[in-house]
């Protein structure tokens, strides 16, 4: 599938490259801009771009300024970013046309979260749909896993489980946050849950369990 395109303007390198990198790591195309009037010019010259995410305080030429010129000619998507938490600056963007409006800081997952909702929502298409890993495909989709071609058969959560781990490969996950993520709700002290869905799972994955690692103490890590 063709990696859709993101401009991202602002002033502060650092940022944009935060972002960028987060995006580009979610499967995006990034396109930078340093002000409001590059951002202009880079986006009446391209016309692939799918999402902008905006900065509002930026010299020559602010986000309002740039979000208001956009929208008289097009809807594609935009998310501003503000240092500023004040409801008038939020209610201003969404006077605009904004499509979403994150104060910084912000944490960079919840901004591609963000990102890949709106782009469910305007283009119709279904993001990272189908991920692969070691031979194991999953489609989120259609809720099916196979491991080297062969379906496999897992209940609700072991799928859930098994999509976390595969979408954070390399990375070691504590406990905490596989119950926050997979199951929803706070860490209050029993782990064995999620061990004996481990289990269960490793047993259904055949020699491809051995890619969850035990990280004693800790959690898991999914390693190929």
């Amino acid at each position: 599938m063709e990696k859709l395109k993101i401009l991202v303007v602002d002033d502060e390198s650092r940022m944009r490259k935060l972002v960028r990198d987060f995006l580009v790591k979610n499967n995006f195309e990034v396109v930078e801009a340093e002000d409001g009037e590059q951002a202009l010019d880079i986006f009446y010259a391209d016309k692939d771009i799918a999402l902008i995410i905006l900065d509002v305080m930026m010299p020559r030429m602010n986000g309002w300024e740039v979000c208001r010129e956009i929208r008289e000619s097009s809807k594609v998507p935009i998310i501003m970013l503000t240092a500023k938490g004040d409801e008038s600056d939020e209610l201003q963007g969404f006077d605009l046309g904004v499509d979403e409006y994150i104060s910084k800081p912000f944490s960079p997952k919840i901004l591609v979260a963000r990102v890949e909702a709106i782009l469910r929502r305007t283009s119709g298409r279904n993001l990272n749909d189908v991920i692969e890993k070691g031979g194991i495909v999953i489609d989120k989709a259609a809720h099916r896993v196979t491991i080297d071609g062969k379906d496999i058969e897992l209940s609700f959560k072991e799928f859930e489980l098994l999509t976390y781990f595969v979408e954070n490969a390399g990375l070691a996950l504590s406990r905490e946050k596989i119950l926050n993520h997979v199951w929803n709700y706070d860490y209050f002290g029993d782990a064995r849950t999620i061990d004996t869905h481990v289990k269960k799972l490793r047993s259904k994955m055949g020699d491809k369990g051995e890619y969850i690692k035990t990280i004693w103490g800790m959690g898991y890590k999914f390693e190929v």
